[in-house]
This record gives structure tokens, C-alpha cells and sequence, in this order.
């Protein structure tokens, strides 16, 4: 009788044990992933925002549109690279849900970011400036020679340099993941309040 006590109280650990270890790797792959985060894939960076909850899901435009200064012309369907320069972020919104927020700089005084509406009209992964001779990986031209793309310089001296007018961004795993996914038409929206 002592030993059928003792498997079956070892049997009742092991599922105890099986239904804790199933509950956590259900809750930690709901949860939402935090940039910097271990979990997060090496290949992809982390999505930004909280996954839709009944209270959530009412109003995901309204909070997204506080929460990161969102103009409203971001907020449609399709894929928007909206770019604010009060806030210097750049949030990339999926049908009106943001997916990815990264830090950006603009261009000095001299060359200034221009502001307004347009579309992506060319993609270059390895692009190499004529003007300028610097590296401009995973550019996304918008307005004439101005784009979106990674900046090592941004990397390393943060905010105490400027672009010629583009809009550098200093993550190149968040830029990268963009520049897949965005497609040639895409809008980009740059403002600043």
C-alpha cells in the first residue's frame, strides 16, 4: 500500500507539474514582448503594444493615436510608416495598428526632413548615397532623395548629428524587419506635433 501511495502521489506531482509547465509556456508566448526582452527572436524584433483584450480591442485607434502621437492620416488601411518629429519616433502601422516604434533623427536646419504625405516609390538594401558617399542600408525613398533608412552614424553619436534631409533610423535589426515587410507604395507620413 506504501508504494502504490508513493506513485501515486508522484504521479499527481508530474501532472501538477506538466499542466504548471504547459500554463507557462502558453503564458509567456501571450505575452507581449518588451524590446531587450530574452525572449525576443533574433531574427525579428519584438512587436510593440499589449495583445487586444476585451477592453482593449474597442478602441485599439484611439489609445495608439494618445499613446504615440499617431497623425491621423496613419491611421487607415494598409502599411504606414508615420514619422514624428516632435516625438522623433518612427511607429509602423499595419491597418491602423502600430507593429514597430523605433528612434529616428532628421536632417539639420540646412537640409531640413520635409513634411507631408507620400509613398515609398523606390526600396535599395545596400544603397550607397551619390551625393554623399555614405551608406544608407534598407532605404526607402519618399521624396525625392530622402529616405527612410539605417544610419550607423545615428548609432554611434546618438542625436548630436543630423542627416541631409533623411530620416536615419538607429536600430538596424527594427529597420531591417521594416524594410521587409514594407512595399513600394506604401505611404509615409511625416509631421511634427
Amino acid at each position: 500500500m506504501g508504494i502504490l501511495r508513493k506513485v501515486g502521489a508522484a504521479l499527481t506531482a508530474a501532472a501538477v507539474v506538466g499542466v504548471g509547465a504547459l500554463t507557462a509556456t502558453v503564458t509567456a508566448e501571450a505575452a507581449p514582448q518588451v524590446a531587450g526582452s530574452a525572449q525576443r527572436s533574433a531574427t525579428a524584433p519584438a512587436p510593440v503594444g499589449k495583445p487586444p483584450t476585451a477592453t482593449s480591442a474597442k478602441k485599439p485607434a484611439a489609445s495608439a493615436i494618445t499613446k504615440y502621437r499617431l497623425d491621423r492620416r496613419c491611421m487607415t488601411k494598409g502599411r504606414v510608416l508615420c514619422i514624428n518629429k516632435k516625438t522623433r519616433k518612427l511607429v509602423y502601422v499595419v491597418n491602423g495598428k502600430p507593429t514597430q516604434v523605433m528612434d529616428v533623427r532628421f536632417g539639420s536646419s540646412r537640409t531640413p526632413t520635409r513634411n507631408g504625405v507620400f509613398r515609398v516609390y523606390r526600396k535599395s538594401k545596400n544603397h550607397v548615397s551619390s551625393l554623399y558617399g555614405s551608406k544608407m542600408p534598407y532605404a526607402m525613398f519618399f521624396s525625392g532623395g530622402q529616405a527612410v533608412h539605417y544610419s550607423s552614424d545615428f548609432r554611434a553619436r546618438g542625436y548630436n548629428g543630423a542627416s541631409h534631409g533623411c530620416v536615419n533610423v538607429r536600430d538596424k535589426k527594427k529597420i531591417a524587419w521594416v524594410f521587409s515587410r514594407v512595399k513600394v507604395g506604401d505611404k509615409v507620413v511625416v509631421y511634427s506635433k
